[in-house]
């Protein structure tokens, strides 16, 4: 049976655990895939509980494998094959492959996803738990990203709190950006302005794109003055020339005609040795 696209032209028909997401999530990137089920860093400002309609205790108590998630990919990674898509998936919209309890299923995900031609990006707040699997990042197809909200141990604490901390986070975006390997960081929630655009400077030597994007669901939403910050933070972001993305919630604030595409690549373009 001839495998069929959606109409997105992206994403297979018939297929559930590669996809296109929607939405906000869809911002992020054309395809994604979840492993876990459940999370584990218990992010009080997160929604995706809410989203996947499961009980936020139950999400928190830590990230759980699909069952026979590998075989199933296997089979959808190979549809895709057969159409010639290449794009990046993203892992992962609702859990976090290098979460505090089970990544089991990461290296396998991973590994499948490229042996059918798929590129992968990861975003986490698993810090230094990334490390392992830094091996099977390709500089010319991949990337990592990292979600940083806060430089501050007891804010992050407080807010994401099984997380690791702020500063492992940095080190562990140096040392991928060190190994040539594309990054970029996730600013959303925004959950201090001040904070965002500090987060910006103390890290823009090591991070390739920002995508920002302000709280939702907080009492901080109506108390934010979103136009001053959105004006403000694609100031410093030119300034310092860092590409970004500034999403939905905030574009209101762009100027007319300002230059803020989706989809960038998320990957070094291989270059050319020969002589």
């Amino acid at each position: 049976m001839k495998v069929q696209t959606n109409p997105d032209g992206i994403s297979i028909k018939g297929c559930s655990l590669i996809y296109a997401p929607a939405g906000q999530a869809g911002e992020y990137a054309p395809l994604a895939c979840n492993p876990y089920r459940g999370c584990g860093h218990s992010c009080s400002y997160c929604y995706v509980p809410a989203a996947i309609h499961m009980p936020r205790v139950e999400f928190d108590a830590g990230a759980n494998p699909r069952a026979d998630f590998i075989s199933k990919l296997e089979k959808e990674a190979y549809k895709y094959y057969q159409t010639g898509i290449t794009e990046q998936v993203f892992l992962s919209f609702t859990t976090d492959v290098f979460n505090p309890f089970d990544t089991s299923l990461t290296r396998p995900t991973i590994e499948t996803l490229q042996r059918y031609g798929l590129g992968i990006c990861t975003l986490t707040k698993g810090g230094h738990r990334a490390l392992p699997f830094l091996d099977l990042f390709r500089p010319e197809r991949d990337c990592f990203a990292s979600t940083l909200t806060t430089l501050d141990d007891a804010t992050s604490h407080e807010w994401e709190r099984n997380a690791a901390l702020p500063g492992e986070r940095l080190d562990t975006l140096r040392r991928f950006h060190e190994a040539g390997i594309f990054t970029w960081v996730s600013l959303e929630p925004v959950i201090d302005t001040e904070t965002a655009k500090q987060i910006i400077r103390e890290t823009h030597e090591f991070v390739d794109l920002y995508k920002v994007g302000r709280i939702n669901y907080h009492r901080l939403t109506r108390l934010t003055n979103w136009e001053k910050f959105t004006h403000e933070v694609t100031g410093l972001l030119n300034e310092l020339g860092k590409a970004h993305y500034v999403k939905h919630d905030l574009q209101p604030y762009l100027p007319e005609g300002y230059y803020n595409p989706l989809r960038r690549p998320q990957y070094h373009a291989r270059t050319s040795t020969a002589a």
